[in-house]
């Protein structure tokens, strides 16, 4: 039965690959795909820190709960084919669930995602409304300081005026 050991090799090959994918699937130190973090994984959903974003784990490694082949799975016989096609549609049908919650997880994320970019931009223009807002203030108040000045200037012009009109009276 050549064919029946170059299927297993196949599978097995197969096997691996999916080992593969599930193992290098992390970002950061974290894995939500290999079950080594138990519960689900929380991001900060606002700025007060009172409220979070909980992404939920999935185990996708062989032999768990929602890939139900084991590793050492193999169909070189006909008892194992049909025990591994068995599981293989069981995992099929888990796998399936498994990717419709971290899509749904993933829009969820994606969405505060765009909200935060809003929010940052909304923010940022706030800010510099603010400075404007401030530097036009500013800018008044310095106007009204240099009118200041050029009236008390000319005040003090006309003062230093005044003796000499004086004199001018004694003098004719």
């Amino acid at each position: 039965m050549p064919s029946r050991g170059a299927l297993n090799a196949d599978y097995r090959s197969i096997l691996r690959q999916i080992k593969q994918m599930v193992d290098n699937s992390a970002f950061d130190g974290a894995n939500i795909l290999d079950g080594s973090i138990v519960g689900s994984i929380k991001f900060l959903a606002n700025a007060d820190a009172n409220a979070y974003i909980t992404i939920a784990t999935q185990n996708m490694s062989l032999g768990g709960t929602i890939v139900t082949l084991g590793a050492a799975s193999s169909i070189s016989t006909v008892t194992l084919a049909q025990t591994a096609m068995t599981a293989l549609n069981n995992s099929i049908s888990f796998v399936n669930q498994a990717l419709g919650n971290l899509g749904a997880q993933a829009k969820q994320v994606e969405a505060h995602n765009k909200f935060v970019s809003k929010l940052s931009d909304v923010l940022t223009s706030g800010v510099g409304n603010l400075v404007d807002a401030d530097l036009a203030k500013e800018s008044a108040r310095l106007q009204a300081l240099q009118v200041q000045q050029q009236l008390g200037a000319q005040a003090l012009s006309i003062a230093n005026q005044a003796p000499q009109v004086i004199l001018s009276l004694f003098k004719n």
